[in-house]
């Protein structure tokens, strides 16, 4: 499935090892010059507890999370390969299940796909419990909605919200 026109999505960005601020503002410009990908958005960074199989982790690293809305030109499966070529340059190994990173990269929504598969759920199957999605997607777009589930505004509300605002933004300009 190549798109012809450009579909607009929603990534997820977390890092809790290294320096959690210049590996997502490196982690952007590498998105940047991803083939067919335009940069639509940037939210502002939130801080969060990280979140292991067994639930939220208060010992381990916390994470720096933020979103971005791109329009990308070409397949879910190409995106998904350019993004962990993206994880995989600032050293992202893959050893525990939701395990600490020094990047993460999800592909939360394309467009109105649905897509379940040995490689790619879109959207993220669990992207409507997460506070450091939600919250960061919402300041991008107020009115946002995530398909099968319902306005991302309802789905934070519902949920108990941890994230806050991180104190440093990206050295980017922001949204365009």
């Amino acid at each position: 499935m190549t798109a012809l026109t450009p579909l607009p999505a929603v990534l997820a960005l977390g890092s809790n090892l290294g320096d959690r601020l210049d590996t997502l503002t490196a982690a952007i410009t590498a998105l940047q010059q991803v083939p067919g990908l335009d940069l639509t958005g940037v939210s502002p960074v939130y801080e969060s507890a990280a979140v292991k199989v067994g639930g939220v982790d208060d010992d381990a690293p916390r994470y720096l999370n933020l979103v971005v809305g791109i329009r990308y030109t070409g397949d879910p499966h190409t995106l998904l390969d350019a993004v962990n070529a993206i994880e995989n340059e600032h050293g992202r190994v893959r050893v525990e299940r939701w395990g600490d990173r020094t990047l993460d990269i999800d592909i939360v929504v394309f467009g109105e796909l649905e897509l379940h598969d040995a490689c790619l759920d879109v959207p993220h199957p669990r992207a409507f419990e997460r506070d450091f999605v939600l919250a960061p997607w919402l300041d991008i777009d107020p009115e946002a909605v995530l398909p099968g589930r319902g306005p991302v505004r309802a789905l934070l509300a519902a949920i108990d919200s941890t994230v806050r605002p991180h104190r440093v933004a990206p050295t980017l300009g922001g949204n365009r």
